[in-house]
């Protein structure tokens, strides 16, 4: 892997391909840590556990190659993780040595979290080479999916495949740490193609970068659509396709985009799958389809229901998935689902005739009220469908009477819109049971950079909001 990595970077290095960065400089720093790799590898007796946490783009790529390089355990780490992210992430790994021009803190002596700003050094020894990529998941707490370089090739090639396309050039506003940006700086960097990286915030800025759209694929998350469709639509639309995932896109959002003829290609996938194992072909999404599209060659995804068994299209079970780009499992620990070369997800979809793929919502977000099974993304998706609402999030909550009662907090598209307006629109639409007994209108929604809900702070909003009006005083443990 030493040779084959160095030798890349070599034969390309007089090439502009790195677009606002100096690729004679990567190949260079590349090479010097490789060499103080070497150096040092002898003196460790087991593989050492790296933790990377740069901020510069330069940097980070130079240090991940290396660390692939000499066959280390690399951890991707968040620069800007809290101090409670970073003892997680310390007491999961217990890592080596840390490496970052920003570290806030690392590891003492004592074991506590200390705090340094020391470019650290680290060591490294020949061992088949692990790629920990951080991944929240449904849990919250920080988590590692393991993969190697032969996983993240997989869905380069799958991506290749999908989009007919044997040089792929990317513009990239994600994080490098994230798999939406790592995956960007792959699919360059493997099929030879250029690599813009930008950053968002310069974006938000009303800065561009000196690149030509329409030869581009550029990935955001729904919040930097939403953003980007206010602030430069057309800038956008010029674009070869823009990539969009991390959550799930709101109605508006997607019509929106489709007023102004962007090529938006919306995906699904995961850390676990290295990015997207599913995705809708800008064609067929500017012809109002609103799927996640079809999956890519390297992918297979089965519909099951509760007993393993294989549904048919139209009938909504959990999403399984086999990939030659899965994960091996969550650091430390191999699971079996990769064992087998399938996983399991929390999602719910199906597949309807064509083949597209449709997703519903998580098993674990299911409501039960009366006996009766309600996803909230049918309600979401009846709601939007009104166009009276701009954003809308349904939850469950505990109920003497129902088991669950369905409640959603929503934003109107205007002051003058009404709760029983909405619900006029949707008497027909949804089953009585699947209408929500509660609505909480507020002002905007809380999500994350990434345009994910936060269903913590929803749920104190709809505890607060229903305890003022029957004078209760009940808050939900967590």
């Amino acid at each position: 892997m030493r040779n084959k990595i160095l030798n890349y970077l070599w034969q390309r290095s007089d090439r502009d391909w790195l677009i606002g960065y100096d690729s004679q400089q990567l190949h260079h720093l590349t090479k010097e840590l490789l060499v103080e790799l070497n150096q040092l590898i002898l003196r460790k007796k087991r593989p050492p556990r790296i933790l990377i946490a740069e901020n510069n783009p330069l940097q980070f790529l130079a240090f991940f190659l290396a660390a692939v390089a000499a066959d280390t355990h690399v951890f991707l780490a968040n620069p800007h993780w809290g101090k409670q992210e970073w003892q997680q992430a310390f007491d999961l790994i217990q890592p080596d040595l840390v490496w970052g021009e920003n570290v806030r803190w690392r590891e003492g002596k004592d074991g506590e979290m200390k705090n340094t700003k020391d470019k650290l050094q680290f060591p490294v020894t020949h061992s088949p080479s692990l790629i920990m990529i951080p991944t929240g998941g449904s849990s919250g707490k920080i988590r590692f999916a393991m993969h190697t370089w032969s996983t993240l090739s997989a869905s380069v090639a799958g991506f290749c495949q999908y989009f007919a396309r044997k040089q792929v050039n990317s513009c990239c506003v994600l994080p490098l740490y994230h798999v939406s940006g790592l995956m960007q700086f792959l699919r360059s960097f493997l099929t030879d193609g250029k690599l813009a990286i930008f950053p968002y915030s310069a974006l938000k800025q009303g800065k561009k970068p000196e690149i030509d759209p329409q030869e581009f694929f550029i990935s955001l998350v729904p919040t930097q659509l939403q953003f980007l469709l206010q602030s430069d639509p057309n800038w956008l639309s010029h674009f070869h396709t823009v990539l969009l995932g991390g959550a799930p896109a709101w109605r508006s959002l997607l019509d929106t985009t489709r007023k102004h003829h962007i090529r938006l290609a919306p995906t699904y996938g995961m850390t676990e799958t290295a990015s997207q194992i599913a995705t809708l072909k800008p064609e067929d999404f500017l012809q109002g389809n609103n799927s996640s599209g079809r999956i890519l060659p390297h992918a297979k995804i089965f519909i099951q229901n509760e007993t393993g068994e294989l549904l048919n299209t139209q009938e909504m079970g959990s999403i399984t998935i086999e990939a030659d780009s899965l994960y091996l499992g969550y650091y430390p620990h191999l699971s079996a689902e990769s064992k087998s070369t399938s996983f399991t997800t929390d999602d719910l979809g199906f597949f309807d005739p064509q083949g597209y793929l449709y997703i519903v919502g998580r098993r674990s977000q299911k409501i039960i009220t009366g006996g009766e099974n309600v996803f909230p993304a049918e309600v979401e998706a009846a709601i939007l469908a009104t166009n009276l609402v701009a954003d809308v999030v349904a939850i469950g909550l505990p109920d003497s009477q129902w088991g669950e009662v369905v409640i959603v907090v929503y934003v109107p598209k205007n002051l003058k819109i009404s709760t029983t307006s909405i619900q006029q629109k949707i008497k027909l639409q949804l089953s009585k049971y699947k209408q929500p007994k509660y609505w909480i209108r507020v002002n905007i929604l809380p999500r994350n950079e990434r345009g994910k809900i936060n269903y913590q702070q929803i749920t104190y909003i709809a505890w607060d909001w229903l305890n003022k009006q029957d004078k209760r005083d009940i808050m939900p443990e967590f």
